[in-house]
Protein backbone atom coordinates (compact mmCIF):
# COMPACT_ATOMS: atom_id res chain seq x y z
CA UNK A 1 0.00 0.00 0.00
CA UNK A 2 1.18 3.54 -0.72
CA UNK A 3 2.34 5.62 2.22
CA UNK A 4 -0.23 8.05 3.64
CA UNK A 5 0.21 11.19 5.71
CA UNK A 6 -0.81 10.96 9.34
CA UNK A 7 -4.38 12.08 9.96
CA UNK A 8 -5.53 13.81 13.14
CA UNK A 9 -8.97 14.40 14.62
CA UNK A 10 -9.21 17.40 16.93
CA UNK A 11 -12.14 19.05 18.63
CA UNK A 12 -13.95 22.26 19.40
CA UNK A 13 -14.38 20.89 22.96
CA UNK A 14 -14.19 17.73 25.03
CA UNK A 15 -16.65 14.89 24.41
CA UNK A 16 -17.45 15.86 20.81
CA UNK A 17 -16.75 12.32 19.57
CA UNK A 18 -13.06 12.40 18.63
CA UNK A 19 -12.24 9.03 20.21
CA UNK A 20 -15.02 7.19 18.41
CA UNK A 21 -14.29 8.85 15.07
CA UNK A 22 -10.61 7.95 15.46
CA UNK A 23 -11.60 4.34 16.15
CA UNK A 24 -13.84 4.39 13.07
CA UNK A 25 -11.02 5.59 10.83
CA UNK A 26 -8.70 2.94 12.28
CA UNK A 27 -11.21 0.31 11.17
CA UNK A 28 -11.75 1.94 7.75
CA UNK A 29 -8.02 2.00 6.99
CA UNK A 30 -7.70 -1.62 8.15
CA UNK A 31 -10.58 -2.63 5.87
CA UNK A 32 -8.92 -0.83 2.96
CA UNK A 33 -5.70 -2.80 3.36
CA UNK A 34 -3.56 -0.32 5.29
CA UNK A 35 -1.81 -0.92 8.61
CA UNK A 36 -3.11 1.90 10.83
CA UNK A 37 -2.32 2.59 14.48
CA UNK A 38 -3.84 5.14 16.88
CA UNK A 39 -1.93 7.87 18.71
CA UNK A 40 -2.90 10.31 21.43
CA UNK A 41 0.01 12.18 22.96
CA UNK A 42 -1.64 12.89 26.30
CA UNK A 43 -4.78 11.43 27.76
CA UNK A 44 -6.55 12.26 31.02
CA UNK A 45 -8.68 9.36 32.15
CA UNK A 46 -9.33 6.89 34.95
CA UNK A 47 -10.14 4.33 32.29
CA UNK A 48 -6.89 2.57 31.42
CA UNK A 49 -5.68 -0.72 30.01
CA UNK A 50 -2.67 -3.01 30.36
CA UNK A 51 -0.60 -3.54 27.22
CA UNK A 52 0.74 -7.00 26.24
CA UNK A 53 4.14 -6.05 27.68
CA UNK A 54 2.67 -5.11 31.06
CA UNK A 55 2.45 -1.33 30.80
CA UNK A 56 -0.47 1.12 31.02
CA UNK A 57 -2.24 3.31 28.45
CA UNK A 58 -5.60 5.06 28.15
CA UNK A 59 -8.45 2.69 27.38
CA UNK A 60 -9.52 4.76 24.36
CA UNK A 61 -6.25 4.01 22.57
CA UNK A 62 -6.59 0.31 23.41
CA UNK A 63 -10.06 0.38 21.83
CA UNK A 64 -8.70 2.19 18.76
CA UNK A 65 -5.87 -0.36 18.44
CA UNK A 66 -8.48 -3.12 18.63
CA UNK A 67 -10.39 -1.43 15.81
CA UNK A 68 -7.15 -1.22 13.82
CA UNK A 69 -6.44 -4.89 14.48
CA UNK A 70 -3.03 -4.30 16.11
CA UNK A 71 -1.67 -4.89 19.63
CA UNK A 72 -1.82 -1.82 21.84
CA UNK A 73 1.47 -0.19 22.87
CA UNK A 74 2.53 2.69 25.11
CA UNK A 75 3.73 4.65 22.06
CA UNK A 76 0.05 5.03 21.21
CA UNK A 77 -0.48 7.02 24.43
CA UNK A 78 2.89 8.03 25.92
CA UNK A 79 1.43 10.39 28.56
CA UNK A 80 -1.54 9.39 30.72
CA UNK A 81 -2.89 11.52 33.57
CA UNK A 82 -5.01 9.65 36.14
CA UNK A 83 -6.76 12.05 38.55
CA UNK A 84 -6.57 11.02 42.20
CA UNK A 85 -8.70 13.97 43.38
CA UNK A 86 -9.88 17.35 42.09
CA UNK A 87 -6.37 18.86 42.27
CA UNK A 88 -3.88 16.03 41.74
CA UNK A 89 -3.19 13.36 39.14
CA UNK A 90 -0.80 10.49 38.73
CA UNK A 91 1.49 10.96 35.73
CA UNK A 92 2.01 7.76 33.75
CA UNK A 93 4.88 8.11 31.25
CA UNK A 94 5.47 5.37 28.67
CA UNK A 95 3.21 3.12 30.70
CA UNK A 96 4.91 3.55 34.08
CA UNK A 97 4.00 5.82 37.03
CA UNK A 98 6.21 8.91 37.16
CA UNK A 99 4.82 10.50 40.33
CA UNK A 100 1.82 12.58 41.37
CA UNK A 101 1.49 16.23 40.36
CA UNK A 102 -1.02 18.96 41.05
CA UNK A 103 -2.73 20.62 38.11
CA UNK A 104 -0.64 23.73 38.74
CA UNK A 105 2.62 21.79 38.76
CA UNK A 106 1.77 19.93 35.58
CA UNK A 107 0.39 22.75 33.49
CA UNK A 108 2.18 25.84 34.79
CA UNK A 109 5.63 25.08 36.17
CA UNK A 110 7.48 24.41 32.89
CA UNK A 111 6.90 24.53 29.16
CA UNK A 112 6.79 20.73 28.80
CA UNK A 113 9.76 20.59 26.42
CA UNK A 114 11.13 17.39 27.94
CA UNK A 115 7.72 15.72 27.90
CA UNK A 116 7.11 16.86 24.34
CA UNK A 117 10.37 15.24 23.27
CA UNK A 118 9.12 11.95 24.70
CA UNK A 119 5.84 12.38 22.85
CA UNK A 120 7.59 13.10 19.54
CA UNK A 121 9.78 10.03 19.89
CA UNK A 122 6.73 7.85 20.48
CA UNK A 123 5.01 9.27 17.41
CA UNK A 124 8.13 8.83 15.28
CA UNK A 125 8.45 5.18 16.26
CA UNK A 126 4.81 4.56 15.34
CA UNK A 127 5.10 6.38 12.02
CA UNK A 128 7.97 4.11 10.95
CA UNK A 129 5.97 0.99 11.72
CA UNK A 130 2.36 1.84 10.78
CA UNK A 131 0.59 3.45 7.83
CA UNK A 132 -1.15 5.74 8.56
CA UNK A 133 -0.91 6.92 12.15
CA UNK A 134 -4.43 7.98 13.18
CA UNK A 135 -4.04 10.74 15.75
CA UNK A 136 -6.47 12.13 18.30
CA UNK A 137 -6.36 15.52 20.00
CA UNK A 138 -7.62 16.39 23.46
CA UNK A 139 -10.36 18.83 24.43
CA UNK A 140 -10.37 22.06 22.44
CA UNK A 141 -7.48 23.07 20.18
CA UNK A 142 -8.01 26.77 20.95
CA UNK A 143 -7.21 27.01 24.67
CA UNK A 144 -5.03 30.10 24.31
CA UNK A 145 -3.82 30.13 27.92
CA UNK A 146 -2.34 26.63 27.54
CA UNK A 147 -1.05 26.88 23.96
CA UNK A 148 2.66 27.12 24.84
CA UNK A 149 2.43 24.09 27.10
CA UNK A 150 0.20 21.95 24.92
CA UNK A 151 1.74 18.65 23.84
CA UNK A 152 -1.29 16.85 22.46
CA UNK A 153 -3.01 19.05 19.87
CA UNK A 154 -1.66 21.27 17.10
CA UNK A 155 1.91 21.23 18.39
CA UNK A 156 2.21 17.51 17.69
CA UNK A 157 0.15 17.90 14.50
CA UNK A 158 2.82 20.28 13.18
CA UNK A 159 5.57 17.83 14.08
CA UNK A 160 3.70 15.03 12.31
CA UNK A 161 2.70 17.09 9.28
CA UNK A 162 -0.77 15.66 9.76
CA UNK A 163 -3.93 16.32 7.80
CA UNK A 164 -6.20 17.65 10.54
CA UNK A 165 -10.00 17.36 10.77
CA UNK A 166 -11.97 19.45 13.23
CA UNK A 167 -14.82 17.59 14.97
CA UNK A 168 -17.78 19.54 16.35
CA UNK A 169 -20.82 18.28 18.27
CA UNK A 170 -23.96 19.83 16.77
CA UNK A 171 -26.14 18.21 19.44
CA UNK A 172 -24.77 20.75 21.95
CA UNK A 173 -25.82 23.74 19.87
CA UNK A 174 -23.64 26.73 19.01
CA UNK A 175 -22.03 24.94 16.09
CA UNK A 176 -21.22 28.05 14.05
CA UNK A 177 -19.60 29.96 16.89
CA UNK A 178 -17.61 26.97 18.11
CA UNK A 179 -16.29 25.98 14.68
CA UNK A 180 -15.62 29.51 13.42
CA UNK A 181 -14.05 30.63 16.70
CA UNK A 182 -11.86 27.54 16.98
CA UNK A 183 -10.41 28.00 13.52
CA UNK A 184 -10.14 31.80 13.78
CA UNK A 185 -7.99 31.52 16.91
CA UNK A 186 -5.39 29.31 15.23
CA UNK A 187 -2.13 30.85 13.98
CA UNK A 188 -1.61 30.58 10.19
CA UNK A 189 0.72 27.56 10.27
CA UNK A 190 -1.80 25.57 12.31
CA UNK A 191 -4.80 26.75 10.32
CA UNK A 192 -3.08 25.47 7.17
CA UNK A 193 -3.22 21.92 8.52
CA UNK A 194 -7.03 21.92 8.83
CA UNK A 195 -8.34 19.95 5.84
CA UNK A 196 -11.96 19.56 6.80
CA UNK A 197 -14.75 19.89 9.35
CA UNK A 198 -16.76 16.91 10.62
CA UNK A 199 -20.15 17.72 12.12
CA UNK A 200 -21.00 15.00 14.62
CA UNK A 201 -24.19 13.80 16.39
CA UNK A 202 -26.75 15.37 14.02
CA UNK A 203 -30.36 14.51 14.88
CA UNK A 204 -33.07 14.60 12.22
CA UNK A 205 -33.04 15.05 8.46
CA UNK A 206 -29.49 15.91 7.32
CA UNK A 207 -30.87 17.74 4.29
CA UNK A 208 -32.03 20.47 6.67
CA UNK A 209 -28.38 21.34 7.39
CA UNK A 210 -27.35 21.83 3.77
CA UNK A 211 -27.53 25.63 4.07
CA UNK A 212 -25.64 25.45 7.35
CA UNK A 213 -22.94 23.41 5.69
CA UNK A 214 -22.45 26.05 3.00
CA UNK A 215 -22.45 28.85 5.58
CA UNK A 216 -19.74 27.10 7.59
CA UNK A 217 -17.58 26.61 4.51
CA UNK A 218 -17.97 30.26 3.52
CA UNK A 219 -17.21 31.48 7.05
CA UNK A 220 -14.13 29.34 7.61
CA UNK A 221 -12.79 28.64 4.14
CA UNK A 222 -12.61 24.96 5.15
CA UNK A 223 -14.75 22.23 3.51
CA UNK A 224 -17.26 20.27 5.57
CA UNK A 225 -16.10 16.69 5.07
CA UNK A 226 -19.36 15.28 6.30
CA UNK A 227 -22.25 15.32 8.76
CA UNK A 228 -22.49 12.21 10.95
CA UNK A 229 -26.01 11.40 12.20
CA UNK A 230 -26.57 10.59 15.84
CA UNK A 231 -26.84 6.82 16.18
CA UNK A 232 -28.45 4.53 18.74
CA UNK A 233 -27.51 1.12 17.34
CA UNK A 234 -23.70 1.27 17.30
CA UNK A 235 -21.84 0.60 20.50
CA UNK A 236 -18.23 1.71 21.00
CA UNK A 237 -16.62 1.83 24.43
CA UNK A 238 -16.58 5.35 25.86
CA UNK A 239 -13.38 7.08 26.95
CA UNK A 240 -14.50 8.28 30.35
CA UNK A 241 -17.32 8.52 32.86
CA UNK A 242 -19.10 11.54 31.35
CA UNK A 243 -22.05 9.36 30.35
CA UNK A 244 -22.44 7.37 33.55
CA UNK A 245 -25.11 9.67 34.96
CA UNK A 246 -27.29 8.72 31.98
CA UNK A 247 -26.90 5.07 33.01
CA UNK A 248 -28.07 5.78 36.57
CA UNK A 249 -31.26 3.81 35.98
CA UNK A 250 -33.70 2.21 38.34
CA UNK A 251 -34.50 -1.49 38.25
CA UNK A 252 -36.69 -3.23 35.73
CA UNK A 253 -38.70 -6.44 35.66
CA UNK A 254 -37.96 -9.53 33.60
CA UNK A 255 -34.18 -9.24 33.83
CA UNK A 256 -31.45 -9.73 36.40
CA UNK A 257 -30.88 -6.34 38.04
CA UNK A 258 -27.20 -5.61 38.62
CA UNK A 259 -26.24 -2.51 40.60
CA UNK A 260 -22.75 -1.10 40.15
CA UNK A 261 -21.88 1.10 43.12
CA UNK A 262 -21.42 4.64 41.80
CA UNK A 263 -18.06 5.83 43.17
CA UNK A 264 -16.68 9.33 42.79
CA UNK A 265 -13.26 8.03 41.71
CA UNK A 266 -14.52 5.03 39.74
CA UNK A 267 -11.95 3.61 37.34
CA UNK A 268 -12.23 1.15 34.47
CA UNK A 269 -16.02 1.30 34.20
CA UNK A 270 -15.56 -0.57 30.91
CA UNK A 271 -15.56 -3.67 33.12
CA UNK A 272 -19.36 -3.53 32.82
CA UNK A 273 -19.84 -2.84 29.11
CA UNK A 274 -20.40 -6.50 28.28
CA UNK A 275 -23.07 -6.76 30.97
CA UNK A 276 -24.80 -3.65 29.61
CA UNK A 277 -25.28 -5.44 26.29
CA UNK A 278 -26.30 -8.80 27.76
CA UNK A 279 -30.03 -9.38 27.18
CA UNK A 280 -30.31 -11.27 30.47
CA UNK A 281 -29.21 -8.22 32.44
CA UNK A 282 -30.41 -4.78 33.43
CA UNK A 283 -27.32 -2.95 34.74
CA UNK A 284 -27.46 0.41 36.47
CA UNK A 285 -25.12 2.66 38.48
CA UNK A 286 -26.28 3.93 41.86
CA UNK A 287 -25.20 5.18 45.26
CA UNK A 288 -28.76 4.99 46.59
CA UNK A 289 -28.94 2.50 49.50
CA UNK A 290 -32.58 1.65 48.74
CA UNK A 291 -31.78 0.71 45.15
CA UNK A 292 -28.81 -1.37 46.24
CA UNK A 293 -30.95 -3.20 48.81
CA UNK A 294 -33.33 -4.54 46.16
CA UNK A 295 -30.79 -5.36 43.42
CA UNK A 296 -30.14 -8.99 42.52
CA UNK A 297 -26.37 -8.48 42.26
CA UNK A 298 -24.15 -5.72 43.68
CA UNK A 299 -20.73 -4.98 42.18
CA UNK A 300 -18.12 -2.77 43.85
CA UNK A 301 -16.01 -1.40 40.97
CA UNK A 302 -12.43 -0.19 40.75
CA UNK A 303 -11.37 3.13 42.24
CA UNK A 304 -8.41 5.47 41.79
CA UNK A 305 -8.79 6.51 45.43
CA UNK A 306 -9.99 3.51 47.40
CA UNK A 307 -9.75 5.16 50.82
CA UNK A 308 -11.68 8.33 49.91
CA UNK A 309 -14.38 6.31 48.16
CA UNK A 310 -14.63 3.94 51.13
CA UNK A 311 -15.18 6.91 53.44
CA UNK A 312 -17.78 8.33 51.05
CA UNK A 313 -19.86 5.14 50.82
CA UNK A 314 -19.84 4.88 54.62
CA UNK A 315 -21.06 8.45 54.93
CA UNK A 316 -23.91 8.09 52.43
CA UNK A 317 -25.24 4.75 53.72
CA UNK A 318 -24.10 2.75 50.70
CA UNK A 319 -21.62 0.65 52.71
CA UNK A 320 -24.31 -0.48 55.14
CA UNK A 321 -26.62 -1.42 52.26
CA UNK A 322 -23.85 -3.56 50.76
CA UNK A 323 -23.04 -5.40 53.98
CA UNK A 324 -26.73 -5.96 54.74
CA UNK A 325 -27.26 -7.38 51.25
CA UNK A 326 -24.34 -9.74 51.83
CA UNK A 327 -25.85 -10.93 55.12
CA UNK A 328 -29.07 -11.75 53.22
CA UNK A 329 -27.00 -13.91 50.83
CA UNK A 330 -27.40 -11.52 47.92
CA UNK A 331 -24.62 -11.71 45.32
CA UNK A 332 -21.89 -9.18 46.17
CA UNK A 333 -18.57 -9.05 44.29
CA UNK A 334 -15.70 -6.58 44.04
CA UNK A 335 -13.21 -5.75 41.31
CA UNK A 336 -9.80 -4.18 42.03
CA UNK A 337 -10.45 -1.24 44.39
CA UNK A 338 -13.86 -2.72 45.15
CA UNK A 339 -12.13 -5.99 46.12
CA UNK A 340 -9.85 -4.02 48.44
CA UNK A 341 -12.86 -2.31 50.05
CA UNK A 342 -14.52 -5.67 50.77
CA UNK A 343 -11.63 -6.70 53.04
CA UNK A 344 -10.96 -5.94 56.68
CA UNK A 345 -8.49 -3.09 56.21
CA UNK A 346 -6.89 -0.83 53.61
CA UNK A 347 -3.54 0.61 54.73
CA UNK A 348 -1.63 3.40 52.98
CA UNK A 349 1.72 3.66 54.82
CA UNK A 350 3.44 5.52 51.97
CA UNK A 351 0.71 8.12 51.38
CA UNK A 352 -0.02 6.80 47.88
CA UNK A 353 -3.62 8.09 47.99
CA UNK A 354 -3.38 10.76 50.67
CA UNK A 355 -2.76 11.45 54.36
CA UNK A 356 -4.97 8.70 55.83
CA UNK A 357 -2.65 5.87 56.89
CA UNK A 358 -5.25 3.16 57.41
CA UNK A 359 -8.99 2.57 57.35
CA UNK A 360 -11.23 -0.42 58.14
CA UNK A 361 -12.79 -2.14 55.16
CA UNK A 362 -16.31 -3.52 54.86
CA UNK A 363 -15.26 -6.76 56.53
CA UNK A 364 -16.96 -9.00 53.97
CA UNK A 365 -13.82 -10.85 52.85
CA UNK A 366 -11.01 -12.03 55.19
CA UNK A 367 -8.32 -10.10 53.31
CA UNK A 368 -6.35 -6.93 54.00
CA UNK A 369 -4.62 -4.56 51.60
CA UNK A 370 -1.47 -2.45 51.78
CA UNK A 371 -1.21 0.22 49.10
CA UNK A 372 2.26 0.22 47.55
CA UNK A 373 4.37 2.58 45.46
CA UNK A 374 4.78 -0.01 42.71
CA UNK A 375 1.98 -0.44 40.19
CA UNK A 376 1.01 -3.84 38.78
CA UNK A 377 0.02 -3.66 35.09
CA UNK A 378 -0.33 -7.03 33.38
CA UNK A 379 -2.56 -8.81 30.93
CA UNK A 380 -3.66 -12.14 32.40
CA UNK A 381 -4.96 -15.50 31.18
CA UNK A 382 -6.72 -17.49 33.88
CA UNK A 383 -9.15 -20.23 34.85
CA UNK A 384 -12.16 -19.07 36.81
CA UNK A 385 -13.18 -21.26 39.76
CA UNK A 386 -11.20 -24.29 38.46
CA UNK A 387 -13.13 -24.35 35.19
CA UNK A 388 -11.28 -25.58 32.11
CA UNK A 389 -11.93 -22.67 29.76
CA UNK A 390 -9.13 -20.08 29.57
CA UNK A 391 -10.39 -16.56 30.28
CA UNK A 392 -8.73 -13.18 29.66
CA UNK A 393 -8.37 -10.06 31.82
CA UNK A 394 -5.81 -7.55 33.03
CA UNK A 395 -4.47 -6.07 36.27
CA UNK A 396 -3.90 -2.36 36.99
CA UNK A 397 -3.51 -1.60 40.68
CA UNK A 398 -1.25 -0.23 43.38
CA UNK A 399 -1.60 -2.52 46.36
CA UNK A 400 -0.99 -5.99 47.69
CA UNK A 401 -3.86 -7.97 49.20
CA UNK A 402 -3.16 -10.84 51.57
CA UNK A 403 -5.05 -13.32 53.77
CA UNK A 404 -4.41 -15.93 56.43
CA UNK A 405 -7.16 -18.11 54.96
CA UNK A 406 -6.25 -18.64 51.28
CA UNK A 407 -9.17 -19.33 48.95
CA UNK A 408 -8.26 -18.01 45.50
CA UNK A 409 -10.93 -17.24 42.92
CA UNK A 410 -8.78 -17.60 39.80
CA UNK A 411 -5.80 -19.68 38.73
CA UNK A 412 -3.48 -17.73 36.43
CA UNK A 413 -1.82 -19.65 33.61
CA UNK A 414 1.59 -18.61 34.97
CA UNK A 415 0.92 -20.61 38.11
CA UNK A 416 -0.06 -17.72 40.38
CA UNK A 417 -3.52 -17.10 41.82
CA UNK A 418 -5.86 -14.11 42.03
CA UNK A 419 -8.66 -12.88 44.22
CA UNK A 420 -10.64 -14.40 47.05
CA UNK A 421 -13.55 -16.84 46.79
CA UNK A 422 -15.79 -16.74 49.86
CA UNK A 423 -18.81 -18.40 48.24
CA UNK A 424 -20.51 -18.57 44.83
CA UNK A 425 -22.40 -15.43 45.90
CA UNK A 426 -19.37 -13.48 47.16
CA UNK A 427 -15.88 -12.97 45.80
CA UNK A 428 -13.29 -10.38 44.89
CA UNK A 429 -10.67 -10.08 42.16
CA UNK A 430 -7.97 -7.78 40.84
CA UNK A 431 -8.80 -8.73 37.24
CA UNK A 432 -10.37 -6.03 35.14
CA UNK A 433 -12.23 -7.44 32.17
CA UNK A 434 -13.24 -10.56 34.09
CA UNK A 435 -16.88 -9.89 33.19
CA UNK A 436 -16.05 -9.90 29.47
CA UNK A 437 -15.82 -13.71 29.74
CA UNK A 438 -19.10 -15.59 29.22
CA UNK A 439 -17.94 -18.39 31.55
CA UNK A 440 -17.73 -15.95 34.44
CA UNK A 441 -20.90 -14.04 33.61
CA UNK A 442 -23.08 -17.14 33.20
CA UNK A 443 -21.86 -18.48 36.55
CA UNK A 444 -22.43 -15.11 38.24
CA UNK A 445 -25.97 -14.77 36.90
CA UNK A 446 -26.83 -18.31 37.97
CA UNK A 447 -26.17 -17.39 41.62
CA UNK A 448 -28.96 -14.84 42.02
CA UNK A 449 -31.83 -17.32 41.82
CA UNK A 450 -33.42 -15.96 38.66
CA UNK A 451 -33.79 -17.95 35.46
CA UNK A 452 -31.85 -16.50 32.53
CA UNK A 453 -32.96 -18.09 29.27
CA UNK A 454 -31.07 -15.96 26.74
CA UNK A 455 -27.98 -17.66 25.31
CA UNK A 456 -24.47 -16.66 26.37
CA UNK A 457 -23.24 -13.33 25.01
CA UNK A 458 -20.04 -13.28 22.88
CA UNK A 459 -18.67 -9.84 23.70
CA UNK A 460 -15.58 -10.08 21.49
CA UNK A 461 -17.64 -10.90 18.40
CA UNK A 462 -20.08 -8.14 19.34
CA UNK A 463 -17.29 -5.54 19.50
CA UNK A 464 -15.89 -6.57 16.13
CA UNK A 465 -19.33 -6.16 14.57
CA UNK A 466 -19.65 -2.70 16.14
CA UNK A 467 -16.36 -1.50 14.62
CA UNK A 468 -17.58 -2.64 11.20
CA UNK A 469 -20.94 -0.92 11.69
CA UNK A 470 -19.18 2.29 12.73
CA UNK A 471 -16.94 2.17 9.66
CA UNK A 472 -19.95 1.67 7.37
CA UNK A 473 -21.78 4.55 9.07
CA UNK A 474 -18.82 6.88 8.56
CA UNK A 475 -18.23 5.82 4.96
CA UNK A 476 -21.86 6.61 4.17
CA UNK A 477 -21.76 10.15 5.54
CA UNK A 478 -18.16 11.33 5.03
CA UNK A 479 -16.37 12.24 1.82
CA UNK A 480 -13.77 9.48 1.99
CA UNK A 481 -12.36 10.32 -1.45
CA UNK A 482 -11.52 13.80 -0.19
CA UNK A 483 -9.94 12.35 2.96
CA UNK A 484 -7.73 10.00 0.98
CA UNK A 485 -6.75 12.83 -1.35
CA UNK A 486 -5.73 14.96 1.66
CA UNK A 487 -3.53 12.08 2.89
CA UNK A 488 -1.57 11.76 -0.34
CA UNK A 489 2.13 12.49 -0.01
Amino acid sequence: MKQLRPVMFVGTASDVGKSVITAGFCRIFKQDGYTPAPFKAQNMSLNSYATPDGLEIGRAQAVQAEAAGVPCHTDMNPVLLKPTNDQTAQLVLHGKPAGNQSAWEYFMEDDKRALFEEVKQSFDRLSHKYNPVVMEGAGSISELNLRQKDITNMRIALHAGAAVYLVADIDRGGIFGSVYGTIALLPPEEKALIKGIIINKFRGDIRLFEDGRKLLENLTGVPVTGVLPYYHDIYIEEEDTLGLSLKHKRQTTGRINIAVVLLRHMSNFTDFHALEKDERVHLFYTDNPAELATADIIILPGSKNTIEDLIAIRNNGTARAITEAHKRNKVVIGICGGYQMMGTQVADPFGVEGPIASIPGLGILPVSTVLTREKVTQQRSFRYRHQEKICEGYEIHMGETSTTKPSPLNELTNGATDGYFLSPQCWGTYLHGILDNDTVVSDLLAQCGKVAVVKDFDYKAFKEAQYDKLAAHMREHLDMLAVYKALEL
